[in-house]
């Protein structure tokens, strides 16, 4: 009796085991292929890197009493 129950067991977990590793596989070449057709029909657009030696100053374009709120803003989280 033992050795059926045993074995009934075994098989529960390997049809199992191999129903999530099925599923699981056959989720990645899906994703993977609809990776692949969306790189296809519309490829990235080229990015260009700036330089570290290039730097942009954004505060010319931020008004000064927006620098003080994130600044307080800043010291207050902080301050925690």
């Amino acid at each position: 009796m033992e050795v059926t129950l045993i074995s009934q067991g075994f098989d529960l977990m390997l049809f199992g085991m191999g129903t999530v590793f099925g599923f699981l596989t056959l989720l990645v070449g899906i994703t993977h292929l609809m990776s692949a057709t969306v790189n296809y029909w519309s490829p990235a657009a080229d990015v260009s890197v700036v330089a570290e030696s290039q730097s942009i100053s954004l505060n010319s374009k931020i008004e000064p009493n927006v620098v003080k709120a994130i600044q307080s803003a800043i010291d207050q989280h902080r301050g925690r």
